[in-house]
């Protein structure tokens, strides 16, 4: 009997042994594994860190490269944008190689979402396009001023990204369009000329002086600060309406005070009406009751 237990005390303790000498080899084996993978992260965190100051050293050149050549502002914010996703896909793609992923399995796995990723950034894609045609076309530069007729948004184009126009109000509220939308749609560009002409109508009564409202309206325009004086000032009768005589006043006017010399000009135009007698007429209708 004593022998007995002491064959089975002696064969307990051998399977602890080798149970724990099978744990301490796993440990020992993982121990490698987490410190290569805690180095990795360490050495990716400082790579990041390091290859974001450079990809600012990279933008900051490519702006003054830009500002050498004179480029135009849109141009530079999209190529801009453009450099700023391909340095950092590459970034990323060194991080990751420090993970032990190479750049075979990268474009394996790119080739084979190839065809997910192109439906479901459709949208983005058609944005990029449109953005590339806004540069090559030029329908509108950063600094003008334009209305985008699909959705009635008007505004100072204040950037032109990868994927969006941004617009800037003139209450001072900014709006993003999207680059396909302002590609594909019919745009005004109020500000692509250095002159702008003023083309307005004023309704008389029948019975005004014709010659002296015409008087009025040619010595107005002719005394605007604005006014591009190598085009003549046109007073004319436009149209003999229902209720009134349409006089037209045309005269060209320098683009960036247009609107401050219209709004100069109808106001004086009021005044001076008023003062002359010569009535603005307004649609009415004259009821003769006839009695029998």
């Amino acid at each position: 009997m004593d022998s007995t237990t002491i064959e089975t005390v002696t064969a307990e303790e051998l399977v602890e042994d080798i149970q724990k000498g099978v744990i301490q080899q796993q440990l020992e084996g993982m121990i490698p594994k987490f410190w290569s993978f805690g180095w990795s992260v360490v050495l990716s965190i400082v790579v990041f860190i390091i290859g974001s100051q450079i990809i600012k050293g990279i933008i900051k050149l490519f702006h003054r490269a830009m500002s050498l050549k004179d480029v135009d502002t849109g141009v530079e914010t999209f190529l801009e944008s453009v450099l700023r996703w391909i340095l950092y896909i590459i970034l990323f793609t060194i991080i990751l190689g420090l993970f032990g992923v190479t750049t075979t399995s990268i474009s394996a796995a790119v080739a084979g979402l190839g065809v997910t990723i192109g439906l479901a950034l459709q949208g983005a894609l058609s944005n990029f396009a449109g953005g590339i045609l806004i540069l090559l076309m030029h329908p509108f530069r950063v600094g003008d001023y334009i209305i985008e007729h699909a959705t009635s948004q008007e505004g100072t184009v204040e950037r032109i990204n990868i994927i969006y126009t941004t617009l800037k109000m003139i209450d001072g509220r900014t709006v993003q369009i999207p680059n396909g939308t302002l590609a594909a749609t019919t745009i005004t560009n109020n500000t692509a000329m250095t002159r702008r002409m003023f083309n307005e109508t004023v309704g008389i009564s029948y019975d005004a002086n014709i010659k002296r409202a015409k008087e009025i309206m040619l010595r107005i325009a002719e005394k605007q600060d604005h006014i591009i004086t190598d085009e003549p000032v046109k007073v004319f009768v436009s149209e003999l309406a229902d209720s009134s005589v349409q006089i037209g006043l045309r005269f060209w006017v320098e683009t960036e005070y247009f609107w401050q010399t219209k709004w100069t000009v109808l106001e004086e135009i009021k005044a001076e009406f008023d003062k002359a007698g010569v009535e603005i007429c307004y649609n009415q209708l004259d009821v003769h009751i006839k009695n029998d």
